[in-house]
């Protein structure tokens, strides 16, 4: 109960901070893992340390290779690390799932909807109508919509929250 009601503390600041700023503060991240990496070992000794380290470097290999690529910030990499020290391997690979249709999901829209919604469901009308009568009209997605960026932390703390609700946990 501590280690969710805290967990969902970190990730509502780690959300604000990343839409604010576009920062995830590691004067948020490292406390939070000391926080959960003592916790465990107070509360289950070797094991609780075993435990909380192996979630801490599956959140961190989930993330690491995109990160190197350059497509996604440090502290992202750290956030998911962070909940992994928290809750586990299961819930750490859970939330990447998750995470990752978050991020899916956003990322479609903003490629959709990057001029505006009436623009590309005018453009969506536009196309459809004309495969109706046999024109072909591509979609126009903007090479500038493929390069938008976001604050991934909202996708991962929305992967946690669902994974928070299908493991059947209570906050």
């Amino acid at each position: 109960m501590v280690l969710n009601v805290m967990l969902l503390f970190v990730l509502i600041i780690c959300v604000i901070t990343d839409v604010k700023s576009r920062k995830i503060y590691n004067k948020v991240l490292f406390p939070s893992l000391l926080f959960a990496i003592t916790f465990h070992v107070i509360t289950n000794g070797l094991d609780g340390l075993l435990f909380s380290i192996t979630g801490l470097l599956v959140g961190l290999g989930i993330l690491l290779i995109p990160y190197l690529m350059g497509g996604m910030g440090a502290g992202d990499v750290k956030l998911l690390a962070v909940i992994g020290a928290f809750k586990g391997v299961s819930f750490v690979v859970t939330t990447a799932i998750y995470m990752a249709l978050f991020g899916g999901i956003i990322a479609l829209g903003i490629i959709l909807f990057h001029k505006g919604p009436i623009q590309r469901l005018k453009s969506i009308f536009f196309t459809v109508v004309g495969i109706r009568h046999g024109i072909k009209i591509p979609l126009a997605v903007t090479k500038e919509s493929l390069k938008k960026t976001y604050p991934y932390g909202v996708s991962i703390a929305g992967g946690a929250c669902v994974a928070f609700l299908s493991k059947g946990w209570v906050i």
